[in-house]
């Protein structure tokens, strides 16, 4: 890898880090860029994967002012990512990815048109009482299927899971956001840890991910924090509209 592709690499990381900390889909800058550059497409998925572990930790830390009070509530959903997250590795290393791509895009449609339409669906949720503190049981199965999907490939996942907790939790959108970035956090970890014991890693993509992802983290939760909820739900709908355009245009 040349002096410039390596400066490529680490920019694709800066900027995923921080697009994933505002919202999610920072995939679909690192992975193409790294096609681009002549990385198979299994050890670019898995090499970038394990590189965007400590921007999301990072990510994570950015927003620990959100996060204040929502221990329990991380406690019963987080073994609902890190279950999806293990589940999404190990189909990635046995399944031919057109098994699962192939309903990508409507995935990603569904979480756009949820985060579109947060507003008036939270409010018929209000007027029936239907939405516990933490969550009812739907919102554990539904961030469990997210992390299979963050486990498998990750783009937009951070669409999903925003739609997801916007819907199921009485919260603000930032507060979502501060618990999108540590779930999305658990997937990427184990996600990681299968991946480095099993697949084929390339360990250079993943150093320079893994600074450029860090510094995006804490440029991500500067910029997040300041973004209205209106502008948050606007900027995540275009990132997952551009991200449905970009796999099927692929």
């Amino acid at each position: 890898m040349t002096f410039w592709e390596m400066v490529a690499v680490f920019l694709a990381g800066t900027a995923a880090g921080t697009i994933n900390t505002v919202v999610g889909s920072g995939t679909l800058i690192t992975f193409p860029t790294l096609l681009a550059l002549g990385v198979s497409p299994v050890t670019a998925n898995v090499s970038n994967n394990i590189g965007l572990v400590p921007g999301s930790l990072s990510g994570a830390y950015g927003y620990r002012r959100e996060l204040e009070g929502q221990r329990d509530r991380l406690k019963r959903l987080g073994p609902a990512s890190v279950l999806g997250g293990l589940t999404g590795a190990v189909l990635l290393l046995q399944l031919p990815s057109e098994a699962f791509d192939s309903i990508v895009p409507a995935l990603i449609l569904v979480g756009v048109l949820l985060v579109l339409f947060q507003p008036v669906i939270n409010k018929r949720l209000a007027r029936r009482g239907d939405r516990p503190e933490h969550g009812a049981a739907w919102v554990w199965v539904l961030v469990f299927l997210a992390g299979i999907y963050g486990g498998y490939f990750g783009a937009a996942q951070g669409v999903l899971l925003m739609a997801v907790l916007g819907v199921g939790l009485h919260e603000s959108m930032q507060r979502n956001n501060a618990t999108k970035n540590v779930l999305a956090a658990l997937v990427n970890g184990v996600a990681a840890v299968v991946f480095i014991a099993v697949a084929d890693v390339d360990w250079k993509i993943v150093a320079l991910i893994a600074v450029g992802s860090t510094i995006g983290g804490q440029l991500g939760a500067t910029v997040g924090r300041k973004l209205s909820p209106t502008l948050l739900r606007v900027v995540i709908v275009l990132v997952g509209v551009t991200a449905v355009v970009a796999f099927l245009l692929d």
